[in-house]
C-alpha cells in the first residue's frame, strides 16, 4: 500500500510538472511566433545589382518610366521619339514618334507618381499629351507584353508661342486638365482645358483658356500642380516657393497668390524637388542637404496655407533627383555624388543609406512595385537594381506618436488600414486601439470589481451556508455563458435600451446605493422581534424585492424626469448642454456586458480565498472584543488579499483581451475620447475585425500580428506584476 501511495505521488507530480512546462512552452512558442511576423515590419531595405547592359539609346531620356512587371522601360527623348525597351538586354521593343507635326521635344512632364499620361512640349511651341500602355497577354502559357502609345487630345490646340519649353508640368483629372509651362526667357505659363459632357448624347466638348499668373520675382526653378488642380506650386531658385490658387483670381483677372515664404529653415538653393504620390505632398531638397515635406491645411482665418510637415535626415548629401514610389509614400534620394537614400514620408524614416552608386547624369525611375530602380546615363548606359523594401511605413514614432497626415490640420493619431484610393496613406497608430482596450478594462473594472468583491465578501463572510450554497454555484454559472451571447444582448436590446431609457440607467445607478441604505438603516430601526424573524446570514434575500422596486420606480419614473430636468430627452440635453457627444454603442453599454462577464471570475476566485481563511483567526478576533466588521476589515480581508489581489488581476486580464462583447456592443470607432457615452475600439477587436481581410505577409497584416504581440506582452506584464504583489501581499500577512 505504502508503494502504492508512493506511485501515485509521483505520477502526480511527473503529471502536473509535465503540463505546467507544457504551458510555459506554448507560450514561448506563440511569443516567438509573433515576433517572428512582427520583425520584418522593422528591417532596413536593401539592394543589389540587377543589371548593367549595352544598350542602342546614345543618350539620357528626358523622361524614364519601368513596366508593371518590371521588363520594360520606357523613355522620351529630345529627337521626338518615345522608345520601349527590355530592361534586361537594351533590345528596342517600340520606337515611335510623338506628335511629329510639331517637332522635336524640349521638355517632358508625367502627370504624377503612379500616372502613365504625359505632357510633352516640342521647338515649335506647342503641347501634346501621351501615354504608354501596357497590354498583358499568355500566348502559348508564356506572358507577352505588348506596349503602345496612345495620344490625348489630339484636337486640342495647346501652344506657348514660338519659344521654346524648359520645363513643363501637367495634372489631369475628370473635370478637364492643367498644363504649366516655362519657357526659355523664364515665363511661366498656364493653360486649363474643361471637359464637359452631355448626359444625353455622351459627347465631350472641351474648353480651353490661358490662365494669367502675376509677376513673381525670382528664378523658376521649378512647379508642380496638386491633383485637384486647385494649387500651382512655384519654387524659385534661391530656396523660396510661392502658391498660386488655380481656382480664384483677383480683381486684374490673375491667380489669386495663396502664400509665399522659405522652403529651407537653414537656407540653401533648390537642388530637386517632386510631388509625392497622390499629389498633396512637395517634397524639396536644398544644396546643404536639407529635405523637407509640405502639404497645404487650412489655417485659422478659414483660408489655406503651405504648412511645413516633417524634415527628414540626409547626413549632408546634397540631393539632386526625388524618384517618388508609384503605390506607397516612399521616395528615393538620389545624390549628385551618386548618394542613394530611401525614405517613407508617413513613417519619418529612412530605409537606406548607400554611397557611391554608379548613378551618374541622366534619368532615373523606380518600378512600380517599388522592387527595382533603373538608371540611364548620359551616354544612353543602361543600369539597374533590385530593391527588397517590403514594410517602409512603419516605425515607433508611426505606430504610437502623433503623425500629421496629408489632407489634415493637425497631427493626429489615427487607426485607419485601409481605403479605396490607390493615394491612401496607411495610418497604423496603435494610441486610439491601446486606449480604446484601456478604456473598456477601466469601465469593466469600474462596474465589476466593486459589485464582485463586496459580493464575494458578503457570500463568504455573513451569508448562510445553505443560502451560499445556492447562490456561488449560480454566479459562477454565469462565466459559462458565451461571451458572444453578451455581445448580441448589449449590442441589440442593452444599447438601445439605455439609449431609450438613459434618465432611468442613471437614476438606477445613484439611487440604488442610496436606497439599500436608507433600507438597511430602516431595518436596523425595526424591534428586535421583528428582525429576529429573518434568520442570520439570510438578509441578503430580504433586498431582492427593495432592489428589484428601486429599478422598477427608477424605469417608470424615466419620462418624468426627462421632462422635468432635461427638457424632455436627457441624450439631446448632454449633447446640447455638456457638449457631450452620445453614441448608441457606447463604453457604458461595454462596461456592462463586459462586467456581466468579469464578475463570475472575480467573485468566484475573492469568494474562495476570503472563505479560506482559517475559522480561528475570526473566532480569536471575535473572542477579544472586535466587531465582525472589525474582524473582516482586520483579519479576514488582509489575509485573503493575495486572493483577493488575483481575482482583480484576473478580471483585469479577461477585460483586456475580451473580443467579442467588445466588437458586438461598441461601435468599433478608434478614437480616444474619455467619454462614456463615446465608442472605442479595442486591440484584439481590431484583430479579429481585420485579419481575415488582411493580404497575408503583407504590412497591414504583420502590423495585426504587431498588435497581438503588444496584447500579450502587456497582459504578460501586468500579470507578473500581479504576481509579485500577490507573493509580497502572502508574505506580508502569511504569518497571521
Amino acid at each position: 500500500m505504502p508503494r502504492w501511495r508512493h506511485f501515485k505521488d509521483r505520477a502526480a507530480t511527473v503529471a502536473v510538472t509535465t503540463g505546467g512546462a507544457g504551458v510555459l512552452i506554448a507560450i514561448l512558442l506563440i511569443f516567438f511566433y509573433l515576433l517572428y511576423e512582427v520583425l520584418p515590419l522593422f528591417g532596413n531595405a536593401r539592394m543589389e545589382p540587377r543589371a548593367a547592359v549595352e544598350s542602342p539609346l546614345a543618350e539620357a531620356p528626358l523622361m524614364l518610366a519601368v513596366e508593371e512587371q518590371t521588363e520594360l522601360g520606357f523613355g522620351v527623348f529630345a529627337d521626338g521619339s518615345a522608345r520601349v525597351f527590355v530592361l534586361d538586354s537594351g533590345e528596342l521593343v517600340l520606337t515611335e514618334t510623338l506628335a511629329p507635326e510639331l517637332g522635336g521635344i524640349t521638355a517632358v512632364a508625367a502627370e504624377g507618381a503612379e500616372g502613365r499620361l504625359f505632357a510633352v512640349a516640342h521647338d515649335s511651341g506647342g503641347i501634346s499629351l501621351h501615354s504608354h500602355e501596357y497590354r498583358l497577354s499568355y500566348p502559348g502559357g508564356e506572358r507577352l507584353i505588348t506596349p503602345r502609345l496612345e495620344r490625348h487630345y489630339a484636337g486640342l490646340a495647346l501652344n506657348t508661342g514660338a519659344e521654346p519649353v524648359v520645363k513643363l508640368a501637367v495634372g489631369d483629372t475628370d473635370e478637364g486638365l492643367v498644363v504649366a509651362a516655362l519657357t526659355r526667357s523664364g515665363e511661366l505659363q498656364a493653360h486649363r482645358v474643361v471637359r464637359e459632357e452631355n448626359f444625353i448624347t455622351g459627347a465631350v466638348s472641351l474648353s480651353q483658356e490661358q490662365l494669367k499668373i502675376p509677376a513673381l520675382g525670382g528664378v523658376t526653378a521649378a512647379f508642380h500642380i496638386d491633383e485637384d488642380l486647385r494649387w500651382l506650386f512655384r519654387l524659385d531658385a534661391s530656396g523660396g516657393y510661392t502658391v498660386l490658387n488655380l481656382r480664384q483670381r483677383d480683381s486684374s483677372g490673375y491667380l489669386q497668390v495663396a502664400g509665399q515664404g522659405a522652403l529651407f529653415n537653414g537656407g540653401g538653393r533648390l537642388s530637386a524637388s517632386a510631388m509625392l504620390l497622390g499629389g498633396i505632398s512637395l517634397l524639396a531638397a536644398s544644396d546643404r542637404g536639407e529635405l523637407v515635406q509640405f502639404f497645404m491645411v487650412r489655417d485659422g482665418e478659414g483660408g489655406n496655407q503651405l504648412q511645413r510637415i516633417r524634415q527628414f535626415g540626409t547626413d549632408g548629401v546634397v540631393i539632386t533627383r526625388l524618384v517618388p514610389e508609384q503605390r506607397r509614400k516612399g521616395f528615393l534620394a538620389l545624390g549628385r555624388d551618386g548618394e542613394l537614400q530611401i525614405y517613407h514620408s508617413t513613417a519619418h524614416r529612412r530605409l537606406l543609406s548607400q554611397e557611391a552608386l554608379p548613378l551618374g547624369e541622366g534619368a532615373a525611375a523606380i518600378s512600380p512595385r517599388a522592387d527595382a530602380l533603373v538608371v540611364v546615363d548620359a551616354n544612353g548606359g543602361l543600369r539597374s537594381w533590385h530593391i527588397h523594401n517590403e514594410h517602409p511605413d512603419i516605425s515607433w514614432s508611426a505606430l504610437w506618436s502623433k503623425v500629421w497626415y496629408e489632407s489634415y490640420d493637425e497631427p493626429a493619431h489615427v487607426w485607419q488600414s485601409s481605403s479605396a484610393d490607390n493615394d491612401f496613406e496607411p495610418k497604423y497608430s496603435f494610441a486610439p486601439l491601446a486606449f480604446g482596450t484601456l478604456k473598456a478594462a477601466f469601465y469593466t473594472m469600474m462596474i465589476a470589481a466593486p459589485l464582485a468583491i463586496c459580493g464575494a465578501i458578503y457570500t463568504a463572510y455573513f451569508m448562510a451556508a445553505p443560502l451560499r450554497r445556492k447562490i456561488k454555484p449560480m454566479i459562477e454559472l454565469m462565466e459559462a455563458l458565451p461571451t458572444v451571447i453578451l455581445g448580441f444582448l448589449a449590442g441589440l436590446w442593452l444599447a438601445p435600451l439605455i439609449e431609450d431609457k438613459l434618465t432611468a440607467v442613471v437614476t438606477l445607478m445613484l439611487a440604488l446605493p442610496v436606497g439599500v441604505l436608507m433600507f438597511a438603516f430602516l431595518w436596523s430601526r425595526l424591534p428586535i422581534a421583528v428582525r429576529s424573524l429573518v434568520p442570520e446570514g439570510w438578509h441578503a434575500a430580504v433586498l431582492v424585492p427593495v432592489v428589484i422596486a428601486i429599478g422598477y420606480l427608477s424605469f417608470a419614473a424615466n419620462d418624468t424626469f426627462e421632462l422635468l430636468f432635461f427638457d424632455g430627452d436627457m441624450r439631446r440635453w448632454i449633447t446640447a448642454e455638456l457638449g457631450i457627444s452620445f453614441d448608441q454603442r457606447n463604453s457604458l453599454v461595454v462596461g456592462i456586458a463586459m462586467g456581466m462577464a468579469v464578475i463570475p471570475t472575480i467573485f468566484s476566485i475573492a469568494e474562495d480565498a476570503i472563505f479560506s481563511v482559517p475559522k480561528h483567526l475570526s473566532y480569536g478576533s471575535l473572542a477579544l472584543g472586535a466587531t465582525p466588521w472589525q474582524t473582516l476589515v482586520g483579519v479576514v480581508i488582509p489575509t485573503a488579499s493575495p486572493g483577493i489581489f488575483s481575482g482583480l488581476m484576473i478580471g483585469l486580464g479577461r477585460a483586456v483581451g475580451e473580443t467579442m462583447i467588445v466588437l458586438m456592443a461598441t461601435g468599433n470607432t478608434p478614437i480616444m475620447d474619455v467619454n462614456i457615452f463615446e465608442g472605442l475600439r479595442s486591440l484584439s477587436a481590431n484583430i479579429a475585425v481585420e485579419v481575415p481581410e488582411a493580404e497575408v505577409d503583407s504590412t497591414h497584416y504583420r502590423v495585426l500580428f504587431l498588435a497581438a504581440f503588444v496584447l500579450f506582452m502587456f497582459t504578460f506584464v501586468v500579470n507578473t506584476i500581479a504576481e509579485l504583489v500577490r507573493q509580497r501581499l502572502r508574505i506580508k500577512y502569511g504569518s497571521l
